[in-house]
């Protein structure tokens, strides 16, 4: 690759837009993708990230896209995710709360078991198997980099980081894809139903037959956006506190704890202020904001990470990707009680184990969009990927590599 062209933050974020668009169209046009419930920026951002990538293979420039309105759309998403719970749903998933925890360090201690186990068959070290496992998968691109730099001092491995990497792409890929088919799957077999039809209080619900007096207006608009963009200011100052105290958190847990608060806050103090939560007005930007964060995600993938991974990758990728399937309809969907809202949060486990958070949140829009709303899997998820499993799986990392 002789040269890199840098795309603009304004263009980067015009081509979210466009890939978005695509992806809704074909999921129109395309029965299959509406049936196993793909979504929509998924199908578009990877035909754009193939064509980028044959881009690329043909011209030799390589393309660097700079992506800070895409973090700002995800903390936007996160905001609103939190300004519609209540506690009251946050009490009554507790118990959920506590399944999902135990369920997600089983996995990473079975993605790992399944990762050494691909590296040992390849002829890599053992202590690499981190990278085939859950630093890649359930940690995602952030804690595979983050981790490389240990394992290849521990193995000697110098391609360490191009296999974390190449390993989290593919991951991302296979997260985004098997989601839907597994809630259809659940639903269909199960005759599913969510037990909260109407409310009109997740991503991805129609609000077509609500009452008349809700509307979507630009004093509507401008209601939210204020509401989502204080809760992301004190979101910010949150996060600044958490990481004085050694709290090392990504930014959109400090807003989603923030969006909480404010939420239950203005319901007990000002019950008769204009609404902001569960209308539908926060539920167009926040499905906007989730859309264009995946699609500019999903079509700035570089391809060219998996060219030196070679068999042990793809066939290690399969083998984490048929046991996940079979983790979360053979284990965590009884577990969780047989019902819809189990379904939903095995399409979005699935999602996050394999891939990141708001891989899982597009998996369970998608799912909640066409069968109905889910609002608890919205709120307990993102609280276990993100509180939860970069602790657990920095312990487990840890013995691993020095073992």
């Amino acid at each position: 690759m002789s040269q890199v062209l840098v795309v603009p933050e304004m263009i980067t974020a015009t081509l979210g837009f466009a890939v978005f668009l695509l992806g809704a169209r074909l999921t129109r046009k395309v029965a299959f993708l509406r049936e196993f419930n793909i979504p929509e920026p998924v199908t578009g951002g990877l035909i754009a990230a193939a064509v980028f990538a044959a881009f690329t293979a043909a011209s030799g420039i390589g393309l660097s896209f700079e992506t800070a309105a895409r973090d700002y759309f995800l903390v936007v998403f996160f905001a609103g995710i939190g300004l519609n719970a209540r506690l009251s749903d946050l009490l009554s998933g507790g118990k959920i709360l506590a399944l999902l925890l135990v369920l997600t360090l089983g996995t990473i201690v079975v993605q790992n078991v399944v990762g050494i186990a691909g590296a040992t068959m390849f002829g890599l070290p053992a202590q690499s198997g981190v990278l085939f496992g859950s630093a890649a998968l359930i940690g995602g691109h952030g804690t595979a980099i983050a981790w490389a730099p240990n394992v290849a001092t521990a193995t000697g491995l110098n391609s360490a980081p191009e296999l974390g990497v190449a390993m989290a792409t593919l991951g991302l890929i296979a997260a985004s894809l098997v989601g839907g088919p597994i809630a259809k799957y659940l639903v269909g077999h199960y005759n599913l139903k969510s037990t909260h039809e109407g409310e009109g209080d997740v991503v991805g619900v129609s609000f077509a037959e609500e009452n008349d007096a809700t509307e979507i207006s630009h004093v509507t608009l401008m209601r939210v956006m204020l509401s989502l963009h204080v809760a992301i200011i004190l979101g910010y100052v949150l996060h600044e506190v958490l990481e004085e105290l050694g709290l090392m958190l990504p930014l959109f847990v400090p807003c989603l704890i923030v969006g909480i608060i404010l939420g239950n806050l203005r319901l007990l103090l000002a019950p008769k202020a204009p609404a902001v939560a569960r209308t539908p007005t926060l539920a167009v930007i926040s499905e906007f904001a989730l859309g264009v964060f995946l699609a500019i995600s999903l079509m700035t993938l570089d391809f060219s990470t998996l060219s030196g991974a070679g068999m042990a990758i793809m066939a290690t990728v399969g083998l984490q990707t048929l046991l996940t399937v079979i983790l979360v309809i053979v284990v965590l969907f009884p577990i969780l009680g047989r019902n819809y809202d189990a379904a939903v949060l095995a399409s979005g486990f699935a999602g996050f184990s394999l891939g990141a958070t708001p891989t899982a949140i597009a998996n369970m829009t998608a799912v909640t969009k066409r069968y109905g709303p889910a609002p608890i899997a919205f709120v307990v998820l993102p609280l276990v990927s993100a509180f939860f499993v970069d602790i657990a799986n920095a312990v487990v990392i840890q013995y691993i590599v020095n073992f």
